[in-house]
C-alpha cells in the first residue's frame, strides 16, 4: 500500500506563506533541493488544490537548459509523475498526466493508495488540511527555514489533532532542518 505524504518547506513559526502570500524566504539552496529530490522520486501522484497547482506547473514549461542539475532533476521528477487537482473553479490544466477533480473525496483517496505501486504527496496546506482531517496522511515532512513571517498560510490546520512519531532529522549548513514524522493512532 502507498503512503500519503504531506511535505512543505514552512517558516519557523509555521508558515508556508506570509500574510501577503509571499514564500520566496522558502527557496530551497542546492544540498536542501537535492535532498527534497530525493524524497520525491518515489511519489507517482501528486494531489494538488488550484492554488498549489498553478505554483508546481511552473514545473511543466521551465526552460531547463543552464538550470542547476538540482533544478533540472525536480523537473523530470515532477514531470514524470501523475498530478491531480482537486478545484470547482478550474477549467483546464497546463501540465501532461493531470487531471481535474471538484470535490476530495477521503474514500478515493483510500482506494488510490490501497492501488498504487507508488507512494502519493499532497500538496498545499488546505487540501493537505483536509486530508489530515480524514486521516489520510501517513508521514510528513518538515523543512523549518530559519525565518519567521509572524503570520500567513499555516503549515497545519488549527482543528487538527496528530499523534507523531519523529523517524528523521537533518541539519542543513544553510540551517534549514528537515523533520520527518510517521502520524500514530
Amino acid at each position: 500500500m502507498a503512503k500519503l505524504v504531506y511535505s512543505a518547506i514552512t517558516s519557523l513559526d509555521g508558515y508556508v506563506a506570509d500574510v501577503d502570500g509571499n514564500f520566496d524566504w522558502a527557496a530551497p539552496d542546492e544540498e536542501v533541493h537535492a535532498f527534497v529530490n530525493d524524497l520525491e522520486r518515489p511519489v507517482g501522484t501528486y494531489l494538488y488544490g488550484r492554488r498549489m497547482y498553478e505554483v508546481m506547473v511552473a514545473w511543466e514549461t521551465m526552460t531547463l537548459a543552464g538550470q542547476p542539475p538540482v533544478v533540472q532533476d525536480y523537473a523530470a521528477i515532477w514531470r514524470a509523475a501523475d498530478k491531480i487537482v482537486y478545484s470547482r473553479t478550474l477549467a483546464t490544466v497546463s501540465s501532461a498526466r493531470t487531471r481535474i477533480e471538484r470535490e476530495f473525496e477521503p474514500e478515493a483517496i483510500r482506494e488510490m493508495k490501497a492501488a498504487a505501486g507508488r507512494d502519493i504527496s499532497v500538496g498545499g496546506p488546505d487540501l493537505a488540511a483536509q486530508a489530515l482531517q480524514a486521516g489520510l496522511v501517513d508521514e510528513c515532512h518538515l523543512f523549518l527555514t530559519p525565518v519567521v513571517v509572524g503570520g500567513g498560510n499555516q503549515f497545519l490546520p488549527d482543528d487538527v489533532r496528530l499523534n507523531l512519531e519523529l523517524l528523521d532529522e537533518r541539519r542543513f549548513g544553510s540551517g534549514v532542518v528537515h523533520l520527518h514524522y510517521r502520524t500514530t493512532t
